[in-house]
């Protein structure tokens, strides 16, 4: 399936509409790169390793990480192995999120004529 800009960003403008309407949860970019790199890649995750790889600062990750963690889509700890450290876990309410957020673009990008 290939797929132009235009329709590239209108499949992006139209998911991203359904989910500040849909969700309680209206997530930032910044918020959603952070979610979609902790459930597509393989763990674990630290907050020093997130900022590293996609190049913004801890407390931009702690930032990011206090409002899904309040809306439960991840959670965090202390490293038992090194306590400078703080590790982030997926929670049911994530996953779930993240499949549904998969549904729906894959729902959108049928819809796109071509």
């Amino acid at each position: 399936m290939d797929i132009c800009a235009g329709q590239a960003l209108k499949l992006w403008h139209d998911v991203t509409h359904d989910m500040v309407l849909e969700d309680e949860s209206d997530l930032s970019a910044r918020q959603m790169m952070v979610l979609l790199t902790v459930y597509m890649e393989t763990p674990p995750h630290t907050v020093r390793g997130l900022a590293a790889k996609l190049g913004v600062t801890k407390p931009a990750i702690t930032r990011a990480l206090d409002t899904m963690g309040r809306n439960g889509l991840l959670t965090r700890r202390r490293d038992d192995m090194d306590k400078r450290n703080v590790v982030i876990l997926r929670t049911v309410k994530g996953a779930l999120y993240v499949e549904k957020l998969g549904y729906k673009i894959v729902h959108k990008a049928h819809q796109i004529s071509y």
